[in-house]
């Protein structure tokens, strides 16, 4: 008798549910995971809801981008039950019917959002021109304003694009607009490749001309050099030419027989004189 009285008047809430009391068929109050009182039907009626992430995929469909293309669009979004009170007014305790309009809800925003987006925001060759993540923020930013606008008591947790399609009739022409902004990029790689490889030209002339006057300044300053020493070794040898012509045939010969050698050459072949004794006088 004690546990029917017990079960009559208390009930239970498990940690994935909440749930809401109904006076006479209007929800009074809410209820959190543990045990509760209540008085029983026909006063008042308990309604339990699973809390935990509902999982909905929109359906694949066609929608039109802010310069007139036609996209496919799928998305998904995480929804639970946060206000009990407000859920059980809108849609009773039917889960169909919340996540029923919960799809016209997400419907109207993404086909709101992709028009106000141009194509290349979805696809397109350059990185940077791709909007994905700010896209589904925006989405998710708007489903979450319009759920609380009319007050259905559930909450948007994350959205995502699942899929993107093209259909048939723009499929030819996206591919032309893709190998167009393709060799755009091609054209300014091109551009840019010529304009550094005219730069390094530019840069390589100059340096070689710089390179070409160093040079011809340090040939002048050599030959000033050499010029200059000439004219000393001329002052020394005018003092005395006959040693100086002497000297120069011994160094001359001094190179010949440096290395092993066998050199065939007239005697009289300035430097070779030299090695000719003199001739000795004869006493008559």
């Amino acid at each position: 008798m004690l546990i029917f009285l017990v079960l009559l008047f208390v009930f239970q809430v498990r940690q994935t549910e909440v749930a809401v009391v109904t006076t006479f068929g209007k929800p009074t109050r809410d209820a959190t995971p543990g045990a509760h009182f209540r008085w029983p039907w026909p006063f008042q009626k308990v309604y339990k809801f699973d809390q935990r992430v509902h999982d909905y995929e929109s359906k694949f469909e066609q929608v039109l981008t802010a310069d007139g293309y036609s996209l496919l669009v799928q998305v998904y979004v995480g929804w639970n039950i946060d206000d009990p009170k407000l859920f059980f007014p809108a849609f009773g305790d039917s889960m169909r019917r919340a996540e029923e309009s919960l799809e016209g809800t997400v419907r109207n925003v993404y086909s709101g959002v992709v028009g106000e987006h141009p194509f290349s925001h979805f696809i397109s060759v350059d990185r940077q021109q791709l909007k994905f993540a700010e896209i589904e923020q925006e989405m998710l930013t708007r489903i979450t304003a319009d759920l609380q606008k009319h007050s259905y008591g559930i909450t948007a947790k994350f959205l995502g694009i699942k899929k993107l399609g093209l259909p048939e009739s723009v499929t030819k022409l996206v591919f032309e607009r893709m190998q167009s902004e393709r060799q755009v990029l091609v054209s300014q790689i091109e551009s840019e490749g010529e304009r550094e490889a005219s730069e390094i030209r530019t840069t390589a002339n100059a340096e070689s001309a710089k390179m070409l006057v160093d040079a011809d300044a340090a040939a002048t300053r050599i030959q000033t050099e050499g010029t200059r020493a000439s004219l000393k070794a001329f002052e020394v040898f005018a003092q005395d030419p006959a040693l100086a012509t002497f000297l120069l045939k011994l160094k001359t010969l001094e190179a010949f027989l440096r290395e092993k050698s066998t050199l065939i050459l007239d005697q009289s072949t300035p430097p070779l004189e030299l090695l000719v004794p003199p001739a000795q006088p004869t006493n008559k």
